[in-house]
C-alpha cells in the first residue's frame, strides 16, 4: 500500500477516560525528530486533537509520545486572514471540513473556512515547509499567529527570517531545555504585537530596542500583508540557533514538491518491506494503518554536524556530545514487539538505536526505562534489557554488547540515589529473592527483574561470561517465589515471606500495575514450563487458562481507588480477563502452547485480530504506545509471534492474509502463504516451510532470515496433531537445565 493511502487519524478518537488509541495524527518522517498535527482543542491539554472537532486552531509541532507522558519543545503556527478579534490562539479559531482535508503521513492539507486559507505542511527531518494560498482578495492582512508556550526569545534576522526558542516540557533534566527554530518565508513579513495566550491574561513580554520578543506565553502576530501567497520553511534543532539554520540550510533551495517526494519516499521504502495479497481490502489497509505507527517511535533526538557527524544534545550534562541519541520510548511496552520486529526488516535502524540507548546510560550511569526527551522513570522493570538481550540473541551490535551487560548488571545490584533511574529496590530484591510488598507494584517488580535477569543471562551468553550466565539465570527463577499454589497466582509478599492478606484476583493496583492477578500473573516470558510445574501440570495450567478466558471482564478499584481507562477499556470487550487493551495480556493466546494445544488459541486471536482493530478513529482496544499495539498486530496477523526476547524463537500462530512477502534485513525474502482462508479457518491445519513439513509449534530467528516459502494450510476444526505434542517453544527451565543447578 502506498502512503498515500493512510488517514493519520487512525485511532485518535480519544478522551482521558477511554482510549481507542490515544494516538495523535502525526505528519513527519520515519522516526522524525518533530512531528506536526492539527491542534483543535488545546483546552483539552494533553488530548489536543480529536477527529470529531471541527475546529481548526492551527498546525502543532509536536513531541508528544502519549498523553500520559505530555509534549515538550511544542509550538502551534495559526494561518490567518484579516480580523483574528484578538491575538489569543482562541480568537484565531477556525473551522474546517474534516471529511475534505487530508490527514496523511507525507503531508496535512487544511482549509480554515472562517479565513478561506488552503494550507499544506510537509515535514522533513529536522524542519518541513508550509505552503499558505489565501483566497480572500478583499483582505490587506494575511499571516500567522505563532502561539509559544512556555518561556520564548524570538528575534527577526532580516526582512524574511526570523529566529526563535521555546522551553516547555513536561519533565527534563534540564529545566531550561531550549528548542531552537529559524523560519524563513519567501516574502517579508512583519511583526506586530505579542500578548498573552489566555484571553483573560495580561501582556507578558517585553520588547527590547532590536526588536527581541521575550516573555512567557506569548503569542506573536507575524504579518504577511496582501501576498496571495507565503510559503514558510523550518529549521529546527535541540542544539542551537546555529544547528537550526545548518538545518534549514541543507533544504532551504527545495520546492514543496522535493519535501513530499522525500517524505513519500521514506515511508514507502519502509512499507515496501512488507507486501500483501488479500480478498478483504479493509483488512489491508488496517494492517497498513498499523504498519505506519510501527515507525513513528522512538523518535530521533541527534542531528547532523558542518562534517556530516552525528550530535545530540544530552540533557543531564546540558552540552553536546557526539554520536547518535532516540527518545519518546517506554520499554516497558515496545520490548514486546517493536524491537523484534525490527529485527526482521529494520535491523540496521536497530542498530543505531542501540547506541543511542547506551548514550543515554553515558549521560545518566542508568540505562533508560521511558525517554521523553530523558530519564522519566514510569512503569516497573528495567525491561529495556529485553530489547538489548535480543538484539544480542540476534547478533545485532554484538560490538555493544560487553558495555550493555556491564550497564545491565549495574542497575540490577546499586540502587541509585534518584529513584528515576536503575531498579527500584534492587538490594531487597536480591536479599529476599522478591520485591517486598511494601514497595508498590511489588509482583510486576519481582517478575520484570526476574526476566530482566534472564535477559542479562543471555547477553553474558554472547559475550561468554560464563559466571554471570549462570549466576542470571538462576536469579531469573525467582518469579516462583510469588507463587501462591493455592490460589493460583502471583501474590505479594511481606519481608517476612507471608502473603499480603485479603486476596481478591480481580482488585487491580496496589501490587500490581495497570491490572489484577489474572493480567500480571501469566507475567513469566521467560519459563512458562516453570510456569506450568508451579500450577501442577498441563492439566491444570490449561484449566486455568481456560478460566482466565470464559468469565466476565469483572474488576475491582480498590487498589486505585477509582476506575482507571484500562479498566473500562478491558470491560468494553467480551474477552473475559483477556485484556487485549494493554501490553501484559499480548501473549495470553499463544500460552496454550506450552501445553501442546496451540489450535485452543487460534480462534481467540482471530477474534481479537478482527474485532478489536480497523483502519479507523477508533481503531485499538487501548492504548496504542508506541508501536507496540500496532506491531502484535502486525505479528499476530503474519502468523508468529515473539514471546521471549532473548530466545531467537517465534511462536506459531494464525496468519490472517492469504500471502504475505516480507524483505528481510538481511537480503532475503520470507513469503507466508495461508490456504483456504475466509472466517471460518480459525485453526492451523498444517505448516511447511520450502515444502519440509514443520512440526514444531514455533520457529528460529535464522530460519525466518534465511526467507524461503512458509505455507499454512488452515482448517475450520482443529488439529490436534498439527504440531509435536512433546516440543515446546523456549522456556529457561527445559533449554538451559545445565545452568540451574
Amino acid at each position: 500500500m502506498d502512503i498515500k493511502h493512510i488517514d493519520t487519524r487512525h485511532g485518535t478518537a480519544n478522551s482521558g477516560s477511554f482510549s481507542h488509541g490515544n494516538c495523535l495524527p502525526y505528519t513527519g518522517v520515519p522516526w522524525g525528530m518533530n512531528y506536526f498535527t492539527p491542534s483543535t482543542a488545546q483546552s483539552r491539554g494533553a488530548w489536543f486533537f480529536h477527529p470529531e472537532d471541527r475546529t481548526f486552531e492551527g498546525f502543532r509541532l509536536t513531541h508528544q509520545p502519549s498523553p500520559w507522558m505530555g509534549d515538550f519543545s511544542h509550538f502551534t503556527l495559526t494561518p490567518f486572514s484579516g480580523f483574528l478579534g484578538g491575538n489569543s490562539l482562541w480568537h484565531a479559531t477556525s473551522s474546517y471540513r474534516a471529511d475534505e482535508a487530508i490527514f496523511n503521513p507525507a503531508c496535512l492539507d487544511i482549509t480554515s473556512l472562517r479565513y478561506r486559507i488552503k494550507s499544506r505542511l510537509v515535514p522533513s527531518m529536522y524542519g518541513g515547509i508550509l505552503a499558505m494560498a489565501f483566497q480572500n482578495p478583499s483582505e490587506k492582512e494575511n499571516g500567522l499567529l505563532l502561539t509559544l508556550p512556555g518561556q520564548f526569545q524570538l528575534k527577526k534576522i532580516d526582512e524574511k527570517t526570523i529566529e526563535f526558542f521555546v522551553i516547555n516540557y513536561a519533565d527534563s533534566e534540564d529545566k531550561s531545555l531550549k528548542f531552537y527554530v529559524r523560519l524563513s518565508f519567501d516574502f517579508p513579513i512583519s511583526i506586530d504585537t505579542a500578548v498573552e495566550i489566555h484571553p483573560d491574561g495580561e501582556k507578558n513580554c517585553s520588547v527590547s530596542t532590536d526588536r527581541t520578543y521575550t516573555g512567557t506565553d506569548g503569542a506573536i502576530k507575524i504579518g504577511f500583508g496582501s501576498v496571495a501567497q507565503q510559503n514558510v520553511r523550518f529549521g529546527t534543532s535541540f542544539i542551537s540557533f546555529k544547528q537550526a539554520h545548518l538545518n534549514l540550510e541543507r533544504e532551504n533551495h527545495w520546492s514543496i514538491e522535493t519535501y513530499l517526494s522525500h517524505a513519500e519516499d521514506a515511508w514507502n521504502d519502509l512499507f515496501s518491506r512488507i507486501e500483501l495479497s488479500h480478498h478483504d481490502h479493509k483488512q489491508v489497509s488496517t494492517f497498513y494503518h498499523n504498519l505506519y505507527r510501527t515507525f513513528l517511535f522512538p523518535q530521533t533526538f541527534y542531528e547532523w554536524n558542518e562534517n556530516h557527524e552525528k550530535i545530540h544534545y544530552d540533557t543531564t550534562s546540558k552540552t553536546v556530545k557526539s554520536g547518535p541519541f532516540y527518545t519518546n520510548n517506554g520499554f516497558w511496552d515496545t520490548f514486546r514487539t517493536v524491537y523484534p520486529l525490527y529485527s526482521l526488516i529494520a535491523a540496521e535502524k536497530y542498530g543505531d538505536m542501540l547506541e543511542g540507548f547506551l548514550n543515554a546510560y553515558h549521560a545518566s550511569g542508568y540505562l533508560p526505562k521511558w525517554l521523553s526527551p530523558d530519564e522519566r522513570g514510569l512503569m516497573p522493570g528495567t525491561l529495556i534489557d529485553a530489547v538489548i538481550a535480543d538484539a544480542a540473541i540476534k547478533g545485532i551490535r554484538l560490538d555493544l554488547m560487553p558495555e550493555f551487560l556491564s550497564a545491565m548488571t549495574k542497575a540490577a545490584t546499586t540502587p541509585s540515589h534518584d529513584p528515576k533511574y536503575g531498579r527500584t529496590s534492587p538490594l531487597k530484591y536480591l536479599n529476599l529473592g522478591y520485591v517486598p510488598m511494601d514497595v508498590h507494584e511489588s509482583v510486576n517488580h519481582t517478575l520484570d527483574y526476574a526476566f530482566s535477569d534472564f535477559c542479562i543471562s543471555r547477553v553474558a551468553k554472547v559475550v561468554s561470561d560464563q559466571e554471570k550466565e549462570k549466576f542470571y539465570a538462576k536469579q531469573a527463577l525467582n518469579y516462583k517465589n510469588l507463587f501462591d499454589q493455592k490460589t493460583g497466582f502471583m501474590r505479594a509478599k511481606d519481608q517476612l515471606g507471608h502473603f499480603r492478606a485479603d486476596f481478591l484476583s480481580t482488585r487491580w493496583g496496589r501490587d500490581y500495575a495497570e491490572g489484577s492477578a489474572w493480567q500480571t500473573s501469566w507475567s513469566v516470558l521467560h519459563d512458562f514450563s516453570g510456569l506450568v510445574l508451579l500450577h501442577g501440570g498441563a492439566e491444570s495450567f490449561e484449566k486455568k487458562l481456560i478460566e482466565l478466558c470464559n468469565q466476565r471482564p469483572d474488576f475491582n478499584v480498590e487498589g486505585y481507588g477509582f476506575e482507571i481507562h484500562e479498566m473500562s477499556e478491558m470491560a468494553a470487550l467480551e474477552f473475559g480477563q483477556v485484556a487485549i487493551s494493554n501490553q501484559p495480556s499480548f501473549h495470553y493466546p499463544y500460552l496454550f502452547h506450552y501445553i501442546g494445544k496451540p489450535w485452543m488459541g487460534t480462534a481467540l486471536l482471530k477474534n481479537l485480530m478482527l474485532e478489536t482493530f480497523n483502519d479507523g478513529t477508533k481503531g485499538y482496544p487501548g492504548d496504542e504506545d508506541n508501536g507496540t499495539m500496532a506491531a502484535w498486530y502486525v505479528f499476530s496477523s503474519l502468523g508468529f509471534y515473539p514471546i521471549t526476547a532473548g530466545s531467537g524463537e517465534y511462536v506459531i500462530g494464525l496468519p490472517l492474509w492469504d500471502k504475505a512477502t516480507l524483505h528481510l534485513s538481511s537480503g532475503n525474502t520470507l513469503t507466508i502463504e495461508a490456504m483456504p482462508n475466509q472466517a471460518q479457518q480459525l485453526y492451523v491445519n498444517a505448516v511447511k516451510m520450502d515444502h519440509v513439513p514443520v512440526k514444531e509449534s514455533f520457529l528460529n530467528h535464522s530460519q525466518l532470515m534465511a526467507g524461503g516459502v512458509l505455507h499454512f494450510d488452515l482448517g475450520i476444526v482443529p488439529n490436534p496433531n498439527c504440531f509435536s505434542k512433546d516440543k515446546f517453544p523456549y522456556a529457561l527451565s527445559q533449554n538451559s537445565a545445565n545452568l540451574l543447578h
